[in-house]
C-alpha cells in the first residue's frame, strides 16, 4: 500500500473551475460533536491479509478505542515533565515528554509508574525516587490518569464519515482508473499485498476498496466549491515521504501553497511533482528532534507569512519515528507530539482553521502516539469543540535552538 499522500495512478486530475456535482459527503454537524471523523470501516481486516502489508491497516480504531477508554493496552502516567535546574549561578529550564513507549533503560526525570500509580497529582518535589539530571533543585511533574481511564470521546462525539462514491472520485481520479480497481490484479498490484490477486473482486470491493472509499469521504473536502469563505489552502506535509500525489494534483494552481518536509532519500523521488512545493526542507537519514522540531516550526511560520490561507490540511504522518524502516528519521514519540503541538500553536494563532490527517506509519505503536498527541492537544486547548485561538508564543515547550535551514 503506497504510503498517504503519494501517487500510484499516473492518469489523476484535478479540474479547475468545474461545477460542484451532488455528493451525500456532507452533512450538519451540530455543535456538540467534536471534529474529529471516524467511522469503523475504516479498518481493513480480512483473513489476516493486512498484515503482510507494514502499514497499520487498523490503527485508526486503535486510536479511537484509546480515546474512548475502551482498549486495555498500558496506558502513559506522565504525559509531560516540565522542571528547572540551577548549575552554579545559571538557571536552565525545559521539559520531556514520556510514556510507555519510551525504550527500556532509558534515563527518565521522574519515578517510574509502579511507585506513583495511576493517580492524577500536581506537585513539586524536592527529590524524586527516579534518576534524575545532575544539581536538579526541583521538578515540577504534571501528571494525569492513563488514556484508559480518559473516556475523552464517546460514539455520540464522534462524526460519521461516508463512504466516497464514484463521482466523487471522478474530481481526482480518472474513470479508467476506476475501472481498473474491478480487477484484484490491479488493486494488489497498487496495495503491495500479492495475494489479493486470488480474491473474487467482490470481496476486494467491500473488504479492501470499500474501507479505502469511507477514509476518502472522511478526508477529503472539495473546499474551493463547497466552503463559504474557501479560497486559498495550505498543505503542511510532515509525512516521511514526498507527497507527490496532492503535488501533482495542484500543480500550477495558485490557490494551494505547499510545505513539504521529508527524508530526501526515500521513496518516491518524484522530481517533476518537486515543482509544486513552494516550501521544500530535504531530511537526511536519522535526523532527529532538535534539528527536526526547529526546522518544522521556522518553515511553517514563513510559509504562513508567504502565503495567508483561509485553511491549513495538516498531514502529520508518524512514518518520522525512530525505528521505522520505510521513514528513515529518528524523531521520539515526544518529539512527534511537541511536533504536533507546535503546528497548532502557529496556525491557530493566525486564526486559521487547520485539518488534520494521521497519514503514514510503519509500526504498531504510532496508533498510541497519535492518541497521545491528540490528548495533548486537548489538554492544551488546541482542540475541542469550542477550543480558543492561543499565541504561538505561550506554548511550555523550550525555546528551540537556532539551526539551518
Amino acid at each position: 500500500m503506497p504510503a498517504p499522500g503519494t501517487l500510484s495512478e499516473p492518469g489523476c486530475r484535478w479540474v479547475q473551475g468545474t461545477q460542484p456535482h451532488a455528493t451525500q459527503l456532507y452533512q450538519h454537524v451540530p455543535e456538540t460533536r467534536w471534529p474529529i471523523v471516524y467511522s469503523p470501516r475504516y479498518n481493513i481486516t480480512f483473513m489476516g491479509l493486512e498484515k503482510l502489508h507494514p502499514f497499520d491497516a487498523g490503527k485508526w480504531g486503535k486510536v479511537i478505542s484509546f480515546l474512548k477508554g475502551d482498549t486495555d493496552f498500558p496506558s502513559p502516567v506522565v504525559t509531560r515533565v516540565s522542571f528547572q535546574r540551577k548549575a552554579g549561578s545559571r538557571a536552565m529550564q525545559g521539559d520531556t515528554t514520556v510514556g510507555p513507549w519510551d525504550e527500556p533503560g532509558q534515563p527518565l526525570p521522574v519515578s517510574s509508574p509502579s511507585p506513583l500509580g495511576n493517580q492524577s497529582i500536581t506537585g513539586c518535589f524536592e527529590q524524586c525516587p527516579a534518576p534524575l539530571p545532575a544539581l536538579s533543585l526541583s521538578f515540577f511533574c504534571r501528571m494525569k490518569p492513563g488514556l484508559s481511564e480518559e473516556k475523552l470521546l464517546s460514539d455520540a462525539m464522534l462524526v460519521e464519515a461516508r463512504e466516497a462514491s464514484e463521482e466523487d472520485l471522478l474530481v481526482v481520479h480518472t474513470r479508467r482508473y476506476l475501472n481498473e480497481l474491478k480487477w484484484s490484479f490491479a488493486v494488489a498490484t497498487i496495495t503491495e499485498i500479492p495475494p489479493v490477486i486470488f480474491l473474487p473482486n467482490f470481496l476486494v470491493q467491500r473488504k479492501v476498496l470499500r474501507p479505502l472509499r469511507t477514509q476518502t469521504g472522511g478526508t477529503i473536502m472539495f473546499l474551493f466549491d463547497r466552503v463559504e469563505g474557501i479560497a486559498r489552502a495550505t498543505i503542511i506535509d510532515l509525512d516521511a515521504h514526498q507527497g507527490n500525489g496532492h503535488e501533482r494534483d495542484f500543480m500550477g494552481d495558485k490557490r494551494v501553497y505547499i510545505m513539504d518536509v521529508y527524508n530526501r532519500h526515500i521513496y518516491p523521488g518524484d522530481l517533476f511533482a518537486k515543482q509544486a512545493i513552494r516550501r521544500k526542507v530535504e531530511l537526511e537519514w536519522g535526523t532527529e528532534d532538535d534539528e527536526y522540531l526547529s526546522k518544522v516550526e521556522r518553515n511553517v511560520e514563513r510559509a504562513l507569512r508567504e502565503h495567508l490561507p483561509d485553511v491549513v490540511v495538516y498531514n502529520a504522518g508518524t512514518d518520522v519515528l525512530e525505528g521505522d524502516r520505510l521513514g528513515g528519521l529518528s524523531i521520539s514519540p515526544g518529539g512527534i507530539l511537541k511536533r504536533d503541538e507546535l503546528v497548532f500553536r502557529v496556525v491557530r494563532a493566525h486564526q486559521i482553521p487547520i485539518l488534520m490527517v494521521t497519514s503514514g506509519g510503519y509500526q504498531k505503536r504510532t496508533a498510541r502516539i497519535i492518541a497521545d498527541s491528540i490528548l495533548n492537544l486537548h489538554d492544551l486547548g488546541l482542540i475541542g469543540p469550542d477550543s480558543p485561538s492561543v499565541s504561538a508564543q505561550s506554548s511550555d515547550l523550550p525555546p528551540l535552538p537556532p539551526a539551518g535551514p
